[in-house]
This record gives structure tokens, sequence and C-alpha cells, in this order.
């Protein structure tokens, strides 16, 4: 009976998700507390929830006030040098502006928020790519890649979901898969660099001055074609992406790009931006990422002091302070929120004994000799499914079945957590994710030729990321 109820609430939840006819918070409670009620765990019900908001409290804590810290770091301008940097170095060479591409869309998305990233790099790197005459999908595929591999951040969605329904340390999970994220991104930056090539020959050597875009022949030189820049808007001239372009979301509201941050020519366009206290901004960011892979301090504790800081730091005034803790509240509620809804699901779970029903039935299912491959199998299921499915469906509702039935093999939940990651590369270039739908439209591709380009390139990324993590022993082979 309890077998039935449990794959029947996770189909329920999946179904409910997947069909957007509720929204995944709200089916994060609902559903199980009504199958919960069914299972007959009314007097117990609420006990079971209690206890498991207990053991994520310190996630939610943590992913709160990271996510706060470095968006403030963003905001004040300690990434900006490094962004003009890579738009200094790459010139009008394609193969440069592919490559910097990866590494803009890599460094912004330390932040965990992919909206963020796609703005800010289709503001810095699209007039870029119209006036030379290049392929805005190869911008879409990079950039989508690059986000994806970073989305396993502690603070980052995938993370954040893995570490709430499992109950483990985010910063437990990611430390020990360091090597595979850096493989990943290391994977990213090789194709961007072949797709970089790619367009420098389909284009020739791209030389562009005032106002002229002059082609040349790539050995010997010559100048094959003399036309004009292609025409912008105002707005893509001074660097900005397209101001006015609303990306449609499935669920019919509508994500505005912002002003751009940093244009074409280096500008620092940031109200916030403190570029005096960039070496005290550096400082703090950088102890907090070495005493955050040291491990003495808590992980919520130390973002708590790191955030409080920034403010006092960067922002004298108390009502500068508060703006800043408002300007970044809606990314902070959407994740924590998420977070807390996801203890309803895991203590009917466990409190019901659903989860432990189900593993038993699949334990007598799945062949022996499977047994010690869960990880594997479960990084393998992560890149079509979180392609297919949400993150939430995935991590809420396939992971806690997929990790009860691994642990009767001696695999830990931390193991299933950080094999559950390696889908993040392809995940970001799903069309059911908001964000993506937002870089799509800005860029103004077709999804089709971005998927085209992108999908088999995700996966190899995503297939490394799994190799190297199991042979750096962040999971068992």
């Amino acid at each position: 009976m309890l077998v039935l109820l449990g794959f029947a609430m996770i189909a329920t939840f999946l179904y409910l998700v997947m069909s957007k006819r509720v929204a995944p918070v709200a089916a994060l409670i609902l559903v199980p507390v009504v199958f919960g009620l069914a299972a007959g765990g009314s007097l117990g019900l609420a006990d079971d929830i209690t206890k498991s908001i207990e053991d994520v409290a310190p996630t939610a804590a943590l992913l709160f006030f990271a996510i706060t810290f470095f968006g403030i770091m963003i905001d004040v301008g300690l990434f900006d040098p490094h962004f003009r940097a890579i738009l200094r170095v790459v010139g009008h060479d394609p193969a440069k502006i592919v490559v910097g591409t990866a590494l803009l869309a890599s460094t912004v998305s330390l932040d965990g928020d992919g909206s963020t990233t796609f703005i800010i790099v289709t503001s810095a790197f699209l007039p870029i790519y119209l006036r030379l005459g290049m392929s805005p999908v190869v911008l879409t595929c990079v950039t989508a890649t690059a986000n994806g591999v970073l989305n396993t951040v502690p603070w980052g969605g995938s993370t954040a979901r893995a570490a709430a329904v499992l109950k483990v340390s985010p910063i437990d999970i990611f430390v020990p898969m360091i090597p595979a994220i850096a493989a990943g991104l290391l994977a990213t930056l090789v194709f961007a660099a072949l797709l970089g090539r790619g367009e420098r020959r389909r284009l020739g050597e791209v030389e562009l001055r005032d106002g002229l875009l002059r082609r040349k022949d790539n050995t010997s030189g010559k100048v094959l074609q003399t036309t004009r820049a292609a025409q912008m808007t105002p707005a893509e001239a001074s660097g900005t992406a397209s101001v006015a372009v609303a990306a449609g979301l499935p669920d019919g509201n509508a994500i505005t790009a912002e002003p751009e941050l940093i244009s074409c020519d280096g500008r620092n366009n940031r109200p916030n931006a403190r570029p005096r206290l960039l070496w005290l901004n550096l400082t703090l960011t950088l102890a907090v990422m070495a005493l955050l892979v040291e491990g003495t301090l808590e992980p919520a504790v130390l973002f708590f002091v790191a955030v409080a800081i920034a403010l006092v730091l960067n922002f004298p005034r108390v009502a500068e302070q508060r703006e800043q803790l408002q300007a970044h509240a809606s990314s902070v509620v959407g994740v924590v929120g998420m977070v807390f809804a996801a203890t309803v699901l895991t203590g009917v779970l466990s409190g019901s004994g659903m989860v432990e029903a189900m593993a038993d039935w699949l334990v007598g299912v799945i062949p022996d000799s499977l047994g010690a491959h869960f990880p594997v199998i479960t990084g393998l299921l992560s890149i079509p499914m979180t392609f297919f499915t949400s993150n939430d469906a995935f991590y809420f509702g396939m992971l806690p079945v997929l990790n009860e039935t691994a642990s009767h093999y001696g695999v830990t939940p931390l193991e299933m957590a950080r094999a559950s990651l390696v889908g993040q590369p392809l995940h970001q270039s799903s069309p059911i994710v908001a964000s993506f739908l937002l870089l799509v439209g800005l860029a103004k591709v077709d999804l089709g030729d971005h998927h085209r380009k992108t999908i088999w390139r995700a996966v190899i990324v995503g297939l490394i990321m799994l190799a190297v993590g199991g042979l750096t022993l962040a999971f068992p082979l």
C-alpha cells in the first residue's frame, strides 16, 4: 500500500509541476499533505514536517546569505575589472570573443542566478557578435552550458535542492566535486574555442574601424570585402543587448532585460560601484572562499558575518543597506522558500515510511550487480531528466527514492547528491527553464538552432563531469 501511495504521490507531483498547473512551492506542500493523510499519518504529520524543517534550516540560512553576499559583490563591481579585461582582450577576433563569452558567463554565474548571468553576458557581447556578423547561436550555446556547469555552486539551484531533499550540507556536496566542475568548465572552454575558430573560418579575419567592417583572407591578409558594420538600435550601439526585449515565460510572466552594466568599450555603468573599495572587497571574498573550503566555521555563520561586513563596508548609510537587501530579496525568497517547502515532501516521505517501502521494492527489482553503481546511474539519469523535466521534479520527485535505494548498497546521500549534479550543463538549455528563455529571447535565437548546436556538446560536458567525479572519488564508479 505504501509503495503505491509513494509512487502515486511522486507521479502527482511530477504531473502538476511539469504541466505547470501548480507552482512548485505549492505542489511541494499540498501534494505530500494529502497523501500523508491518506497514509494514516494525520497524528504525526506535523512532527515529521517540523523535524524536516530543523534538518534543513542551516542550509536555508546558508543560501539566504550566500546569494545576498555574491549579489552585493556584483553590484559593487568586484568582478568588473575581470569583465573589462575580457572585453579588452577579445578585440575583434571571433575565436577570442567566443572564449571570452564563456569566461564572462562562468564568472557571473558564481552568484547562482541564471537570469543575471544571461542579462550581463548578452549586454556585453551581443552587440559585438552582431557588428562582426557572428552567429548569436554560438553566444547562447557557450553561455547556457557554462552557466549550467556553475549551477553546481553551493548556493546554486541544483545543489540547494539536492542538499534540502537529502538533508546534507551543500558545502560537503560541492568541495569534492571541484575537480569535476573544473573539468566541465575546461571542456566548455574547449568547445568555445572550437566554435570560435569555426566562426573565424566562416568570416575570415575581421577588422572593425570607423564604422567599416573589413574581412580579410586568413592566409594572405588580402581584404576580401568592406561593408558597413551591422546597423543596430541606439541601445545596442551603446552596448546594451536589448533593454526593451522581454522574454515571454510559460506562466505568462515576463522578464525584461536591465540596462547594460559593462559596455563594449569597458565603461562601468553600475550606480552602486565602489571602485575605491575593490581590494577590500576582493580580500573579503577570498577570505570567505578560503574559510568555506577549509571548513572550520559553519558555512551559514561564515556568510552571516560576510554579508554584515559587506553591507557596512560598502554602504555606510542604513537606507542604502536596506536597499541592497531588498534588491536581492526576490532571488533569496525564490530559493529559500523552495527549500523550506521541500521539507513537507521529505518529512512525509520519511515519516510515513513511503520512501523505505519504495526503496525496498526497487531493491527487489534491480540486479545486485548494478547496486554499487547507483551514483553513475543517477548521474546518467540526471542528464535527460533535468532537461525534459524541471529540477524540482528530478530532485524532489526522483532523487529521494534513488537515494534510499542506493543506501541498501552502501552508497551515501552525499555521493548520490554529487552524482545528481552532472546533468546541469544540459539542464540550462531546457525550454522549461525560464532564465534560458530569457537568454534566447535577448539574443533572438531560434530554440531549434540553439538545441542543434548545444545539446550534444552539453551532454559531453556532463559525461566528462561524471567521469572526473568518479575518478576523483567524489562518488563511486
